[in-house]
């Protein structure tokens, strides 16, 4: 595997069928029928876990999507696991309903008989990169934002689930615990003349990314360092800013947000 996961699920399952599953989980049939490579890898265990895990942290959030939606008629616990963040976040989750554990992914995975890749190289936690995801949404407000979240959901969220903030560029959203799990991208869908930049940084923006969206859909990206997508055009401005410094100042995103708090 080239890079470090940034997340991972660890699941029960026949190696070759969960691989397939998942593949419709997170990928379009028309990304499967261009032949876009799917964002993650299957990693065999030595009894019935097996791990699902991606590197790019633009995906973050595709843990969960996994999870929720293995665990619907699994008889066993699915887990999906944060590593981006810190602390990282694990959550269990049976028959689609979640659980957020106080628990080591690590000896968690090794308990299972899957350890993750690159945990023999994590045992000194300063070596992780926490990354988190901001959204700027132009022309929707926190209410009608939250209303559809929501709806989608079919319940109202807890209390911190997300953070929503009205400012003069647009709607500002980022995920509390749980992460942001495609919110900025469901109400990309959801509201399809709005225009969304959907960002993923560490708190120093040396690990940085910007897609712009609309209905759902990659219009744009900018990336540092720079990973192209063949499906989605990278380009090296955003809102005429060329650095990940200017650009979260140009969206109106206050830079504390990437940091841990």
């Amino acid at each position: 595997m080239s890079g470090w996961p940034v997340w991972g699920v660890l699941t029960p399952g026949e190696p070759t069928q969960l691989e397939s599953r998942a593949r419709s989980i997170v990928m379009t049939e028309m990304d499967q029928a261009l032949g876009k490579e799917q964002p993650f890898e299957v990693i065999t265990g030595r009894r019935r876990y097996h791990a699902i895990v991606g590197t790019d942290p633009s995906d973050m959030g595709a843990e969960m999507q996994l999870a929720e939606e293995l665990s619907l008629g699994c008889d066993e616990p699915v887990y999906s696991i944060d590593r981006a963040n810190d602390p990282w976040t694990v959550i269990s989750w049976r028959n689609g309903a979640l659980e957020v554990l106080e628990i080591d992914p690590e000896a968690l995975a090794a308990s299972l008989g899957c350890p993750l890749p690159g945990s023999e190289r994590t045992s000194d936690r300063t070596t992780r990169t926490p990354l988190r995801t901001v959204a700027l949404l132009e022309g929707v407000k926190a209410e009608e934002a939250r209303h559809a979240l929501e709806e989608d959901h079919g319940e109202p969220f807890p209390l911190g689930r997300y953070h929503f903030k009205d400012t003069p560029q647009g709607l500002l959203l980022a995920g509390g615990k749980g992460g942001m799990n495609f919110a900025h991208i469901t109400l990309s869908e959801q509201f399809p003349q709005a225009t969304v930049y959907g960002v993923t940084a560490s708190p120093s923006l040396d690990t940085f990314s910007v897609t712009v969206m609309q209905a759902g859909e990659g219009l744009e990206r900018f990336t540092r360092p720079l990973r192209p997508d063949p499906f989605v055009p990278e380009v090296s401005k955003i809102k005429g800013e060329n650095s990940p410094a200017r650009i979260v100042a140009a969206l109106g995103i206050p830079a504390e947000w990437f940091r841990n708090e």
